[in-house]
């Protein structure tokens, strides 16, 4: 697959979770109807359900490059992957690289699935982020060594935490997302953008989203500003 160029991926991270949401529903130009990512109303739904949160929103918005695993922190058994094709996986895709893990043991959430010396190696590797459906521990750790984190808890320990299934197509917070995808996340949640659309596509609208959106708000507090302009405009 191609990936976007360095200078797409800064230009990016200007833009919020929730514009960059915008842009891709104006990238689509509601001409992807019955793909996955159609949604009630022909609305894409490619971001992540409250349950993801942002958990160190002082560590700011990060992109990156999705690589995904599936795991289970407490469950036994005898189908685990072996940690190796994580890692490999990590360093054969361009950085930045967000870290993608869901809790798919029977008790999801029980045991931790990052801590702080994970989070410390992965960094080492061109991670930025993780998005975990499932908990998170040593949160000030983590905080120290720089990586934000989008979860949906904290626990303070951890189980066996056996790694299943490695860079396939796996749903959390209610969001489906391929390997490879472009991620952007931020105090709102995460946004993917698509492997069928260009990101540089999507920067455009966004850049025209972020002007249009302004000067609206700016209208809209102007002293001036009542229901008979509004209705004018209209």
């Amino acid at each position: 697959m191609e990936y976007a160029s360095i200078d797409t991926i800064n230009d990016l991270r200007c833009f919020d979770s929730a514009t960059v949401f915008n842009a891709v529903m104006e990238s689509m130009g509601g001409s992807q109807g019955g793909t996955e990512l159609e949604g009630r109303g022909g609305i894409p739904e490619n971001y992540t359900g409250p349950n993801i949160r942002c958990l160190l929103p002082e560590l700011g918005r990060t992109v990156g490059y999705s690589v995904t695993a599936e795991v289970t922190t407490n469950d036994t058994g005898s189908n685990f992957a072996d940690w190796d094709e994580w890692y490999a996986a990590l360093n054969d895709v361009p950085v930045p690289i967000i870290s993608v893990i869901k809790d798919i043991d029977s008790r999801p959430g029980r045991g931790a699935c990052v801590g702080d010396g994970m989070a410390s190696l992965c960094k080492s590797l061109g991670v930025t982020g993780f998005v975990v459906d499932g908990s998170v521990r040593d949160l000030m750790g983590i905080k120290k060594v720089g990586v934000p984190v989008w979860a949906s808890g904290v626990v303070p320990g951890h189980g066996i935490f056996g790694i299943v299934r490695v860079n396939t197509t796996t749903t959390l917070g209610n969001l489906q997302v391929q390997p490879g995808e472009l991620i952007v996340a931020d105090e709102d949640g995460c946004t993917t953008i698509p492997r069928n659309i260009d990101p540089t596509v999507v920067l455009e609208h966004a850049r025209i989203i972020r002007d249009r959106e302004a000067e609206a708000i700016e209208r809209h507090l102007d002293p001036s500003f009542d229901y008979e302009k509004w209705k004018s405009s209209q």
